[in-house]
């Protein structure tokens, strides 16, 4: 654990709080059709360098995968490009569905 990452249920009180957050999923178009958190926003890693205009600066940043790795690197992206305020989920959509929301499919 470190600053950069937030832990599914320090994510899911922002949520209940209603706090004023950017979900950026970075997974494939075919897996955000299977599950997806509410609201969040897909761009698939592979073009997130091209879409860096797409994400506001002005919110904190939250950045989920199936498991961690592609949030991660994102993350990376995301930093060199002068995104301050942004954390990886830990465990991404994954762990989500299995502790958080169940009624998200696993796959």
């Amino acid at each position: 654990m470190d600053e950069f990452t937030i832990l599914p249920k320090e994510l899911k009180k922002k949520l209940d709080s209603n706090e004023d957050l950017f979900l950026l999923d970075v997974r494939n178009p075919n897996e955000h059709e299977i599950a997806k958190l509410q609201n969040s926003k897909l761009i698939p890693l592979n073009e997130l360098k091209s879409k860096l205009h797409e994400i506001p600066k002005d919110k904190e940043i939250i950045v989920y995968c199936h498991h961690g790795n592609r949030s991660r690197e994102a993350l990376k992206i995301l930093k060199e490009n002068g995104f301050h305020n942004v954390k990886s989920l830990v465990g991404g959509i994954d762990v989500w569905s299995r502790f958080i929301d169940s009624s998200i499919l696993q796959y």
